[in-house]
């Protein structure tokens, strides 16, 4: 090894510590274990859940971010009182979208286990993960199988 290398990587080690443990990724998996989806996902970040309503066809969002390696449900977007939507008094704050439906704001909900099972409808419903301008349709990956979305890093 050349001299100075060694304490080069050290350092560069020691600096991406801390940032391993706060880089996060949402992780989706199939109940068989097969691996679907790996989305970075740093602490302060967000990622929503993505569907079309199975009766109105419109698409529902229930938005979380990452804190402190914590999977925290935060808000949600519901285009209409649909059947199956609604606003439960005490979680969050319920405000209008301007264009006939709803955001409910600040549920600031930790999920248990930093994880939850959803078993992702066909085409019509289209659920999908999307952290920035990145989409994964779990639909088209596992339609109506059982799939895991787990948030990891370091703290979990």
């Amino acid at each position: 090894m050349r001299p100075g290398i060694g304490g080069g990587l050290l350092a560069l080690l020691l600096l991406a510590g801390p940032n391993a443990a706060t880089a996060g990724e949402l992780v989706a998996t199939r109940s068989d274990g097969t691996e679907i989806a790996r989305l970075p996902v740093p602490v302060g970040a967000g990622w929503c859940v993505l569907w079309h309503h199975s009766v109105q066809g419109f698409e529902v969002s229930d938005c979380y971010e990452n804190r402190d390696g914590r999977m925290v449900l935060v808000r949600t977007h519901l285009p209409d009182f649909a059947a199956g939507l609604d606003h439960i008094p005490g979680r969050g704050r319920q405000v209008s979208d301007g264009q006939g439906g709803y955001f409910i704001l600040d549920i600031d909900e930790p999920v248990p286990g930093d994880a939850y099972v959803l078993r992702p409808g066909g085409p019509e419903v289209d659920h999908r993960l999307q952290v920035g301008d990145t989409v994964v349709s779990l639909s088209a990956l596992a339609p109506r199988d059982r799939v895991r979305i787990a948030l990891t890093g370091d703290e979990n």
